[in-house]
C-alpha cells in the first residue's frame, strides 16, 4: 500500500467516525444513557448485518445515512432497559399498538391479549445467560419503528393462529384416529446447491414485512385482503407487492444461477419446481431476520375498482 493509499484510508476512516458522531447527536441517545461508542457499535451491528467487511466506506456511509437512527437509539436503549426510553416508548406507541391489535383480531379481548404478548417480548420477560433477550434488538433502523412494529404484530398474530389450527387439528385427528395411521412420506426433490445459493441471495437483502407478506401469502393461503388489513394498507397495495416481489425475485435468482455457471435454459428448469417441494426449510428461511426463500409466481390480481394505498 502506497503512502497515498494510507492516507487516502485515514481519511475515508477520519470521514466515517464524523458522520458516527453527528447521527448520534441526531439519534438523541444521550438521553436515554447511550454514549457515542456504544451508538457507534450498534451501527457497526447493522453494518455487519447487511454489508461484508471490506465495504468501501462510502457505502458504509450510505448505508447509516439512510437508517431511521432516531427509531434505532429509541428501540436499542428500550431493549437496555432504560426506564427514560419505555415513558417515549409507550407515550409514542401504545395506543397505536392496541389499535392495530384490535384491527387485526376484531375483538377487543383477544386485542388486548395480543398486544400484551408482543409487549412481553418487546420488553424482554425472557432471560438468556442472565440477560433479558428483547425483540427491540433485532430492529436495525431500516424503515420506521412503526412500520416495524405493526410487522411484528402481524406476525404474532399469524403464529397464535397457527399454533391454534394446529391444536383444533390434533384435537380432531384423536377423535378420528388419524394419529395412530401410518404417515406416508412425501418425496422431495433433492435441492439443487446451486439454486439454493441462489435463494439465499435472491431474499437476503429482503425486508422483514417483505419477508412477511411472501410468507403469508405462498406459504399459508392468507388472502390479500386478510394481509392487507394486518398491515393496516389497501388490498391493492399487497396486490401490487406480491407481483413486484415475485418478478423481482425470479429475475435475480436466474442471474444468480447464471453466474453460477447455469445456462438460460438450466436456470428457468431449475426455477419450474415448487420450492415448497424441495428438501429445504423454507419457512425457516422466511420466519429468520436474514431468512431467504423463492417463491414461484402467482397471479395476484387486485379486483376491478381498487386503487392503491
Amino acid at each position: 500500500m502506497t503512502d497515498r493509499d494510507v492516507q487516502f484510508a485515514g481519511e475515508a476512516s477520519a470521514g466515517l467516525a464524523s458522520l458516527v458522531g453527528d447521527l448520534f447527536l441526531k439519534s438523541g441517545g444521550q438521553q436515554f444513557g447511550l454514549d457515542c461508542e456504544r451508538f457507534a457499535a450498534i451501527l457497526e451491528e447493522v453494518r455487519a448485518k447487511y454489508l461484508p467487511a471490506n465495504t468501501a466506506p462510502g457505502a458504509v456511509q450510505e448505508l447509516y445515512l439512510s437508517l431511521r437512527v432516531e427509531d434505532l437509539a429509541l428501540a436499542r436503549a428500550c431493549a437496555a432497559g432504560n426506564e427514560r426510553a419505555w415513558e417515549r416508548f409507550l407515550v409514542r406507541y401504545r395506543e397505536k399498538l392496541y389499535d392495530v391489535a384490535g384491527y387485526i383480531t376484531k375483538e377487543s379481548s383477544s386485542a388486548r391479549e395480543l398486544a400484551d404478548s408482543l409487549y412481553a417480548d418487546l420488553y424482554g420477560m425472557s432471560a438468556r445467560d442472565g440477560q433479558r433477550v428483547s425483540k427491540l434488538t433485532s430492529y436495525t433502523g431500516r424503515g420506521s419503528l412503526e412500520g416495524w412494529l405493526r410487522t411484528v404484530m402481524g406476525q404474532e398474530h399469524v403464529n397464535r393462529y397457527r399454533k391454534q389450527r394446529r391444536l383444533v387439528s390434533l384435537d380432531q385427528e384423536s377423535e378420528e384416529g388419524v394419529q395412530y395411521a401410518a404417515a406416508e412420506a412425501e418425496p422431495l426433490v433433492a435441492a439443487e446447491p446451486r439454486l439454493e445459493a441462489a435463494m439465499d441471495e435472491a431474499l437476503e437483502a429482503l425486508s422483514g414485512e417483505d419477508r412477511f407478506v411472501l410468507a403469508s401469502y405462498y406459504l399459508d393461503d392468507r388472502t390479500l385482503a386478510d394481509i392487507a388489513r394486518t398491515l393496516l394498507v389497501h388490498e391493492s397495495t399487497i396486490s401490487r407487492k406480491v407481483d413486484r416481489l415475485a418478478k423481482s425475485l425470479r429475475k435475480h435468482i436466474l442471474a444468480a444461477l447464471g453466474r453460477s455457471g447455469m445456462s438460460r435454459r438450466q436456470a428457468q428448469e431449475a426455477l419450474e419446481v415448487d420450492v415448497r417441494d424441495l428438501g429445504l426449510n423454507i419457512r425457516t428461511r422466511l420466519t429468520q431476520e436474514t431468512a431467504t426463500a423463492a417463491f414461484p409466481e402467482k397471479k395476484s390480481g387486485a379486483p376491478a375498482g381498487d386503487e392503491g394505498g
